[in-house]
């Protein structure tokens, strides 16, 4: 059921990413997602300094004049937003929840896709898959995927990215863009391998979301920390220089894996964090990425 204050912040991250997206992000989507390749449109008689091998030469024979064939980019693709809704995105200790900034995040991609007459669908999942829609096109279609992600309910907390990559790779059969936002609280070992071969299949951009408290907790002294997806309670002394010493190789340690695994599966990871302006950091990271694909 629509709320009044679900309707507003609908709206309010309509018209915030819509902004954002017409002013500046549509472009760079754009230069870096060219499409699959080129198709054939129309033939247009021969013109002093057009390139030989496109000359058609049935068209040529026929004619007795000669034709060259004329290609257009074949533009449309499919994105898909592979998003985590398990239970650590509903924390914030700066900013916003995690949960609202992947909602955000999926809003700026969905419109950059629908500018550029792409295709964009949705997958939520925990450990276990929660809701699929498929890619279309449009505004409303858009409407809808923010709706679902601000307002829908998971039936789980827990987290399996293996799933989520499994089930992508068995629905969509063709080349697509994927846009995995998760923070990526799952044990790397266990879904590095279906990264790697999800790659291979489609362009998988990884958005790893953090929360300051994630990785610095100050001292504060006695303190309660509960496992958004498990729900275990445990007793921490802030104080204790062992603790933060185990506490931080402990993170450390967490992230080297993370990014082994984002390496060897040879897939583009842009970290963004609550507290932070995440729309710089996304213009920032593909602007890098499309300076890095136009060397080769």
């Amino acid at each position: 059921m629509l709320t009044t204050d679900l309707m507003n912040k609908i709206r309010h991250i309509e018209i915030r990413t819509r902004r954002l997206v017409n002013d500046s992000f549509a472009g760079e989507y754009h230069s870096i997602f060219k499409g699959r390749g080129m198709e054939f449109n129309e033939v247009r008689p021969y013109l002093p300094g057009d390139e030989i091998r496109t000359i058609d030469w049935n068209v040529t024979a026929r004619t007795g004049q000669p034709y060259v064939k004329q290609f257009v980019e074949e533009r449309e693709l499919t994105v898909m937003l592979v998003v985590d809704a398990s239970g650590s995105g509903d924390f914030a200790s700066e900013g916003q929840f995690k949960r609202e900034l992947a909602a955000e995040l999926a809003s700026v991609l969905s419109f950059a896709a629908t500018t550029n007459k792409d295709k964009v669908g949705l997958l939520i999942f925990t450990d276990q898959i929660e809701l699929f829609i498929p890619p279309r096109k449009g505004r409303r279609h858009v409407l809808r995927l923010i709706r679902e992600l601000l307002a829908f309910e998971p039936q789980s907390d827990g987290t399996d990215i293996k799933l989520a990559l499994d089930t992508i790779n068995q629905i969509l059969k063709r080349r697509s863009i994927l846009f995995l936002v998760s923070d990526f609280l799952d044990e790397p070992q266990h879904y590095e391998r279906a990264l790697h071969m999800t790659n291979r299949k489609h362009d998988v951009i990884a958005i790893d979301l953090h929360d300051p408290l994630e990785r610095d907790i100050a001292n504060v002294g006695l303190l309660t920390l509960e496992d958004a997806e498990t729900g275990e309670l445990i007793w921490v002394d802030t104080a204790d220089r062992e603790w933060r010493t185990l506490f931080n190789q402990h993170v450390e340690r967490f992230e080297t894996n993370k990014n082994k695994a984002f390496a060897n599966a040879a897939v583009d990871r842009v970290s963004l964090h609550t507290d932070q302006d995440y729309f710089k950091a996304l213009t920032l990271f593909f602007e890098k990425r499309a300076k890095r694909k136009s060397v080769y």
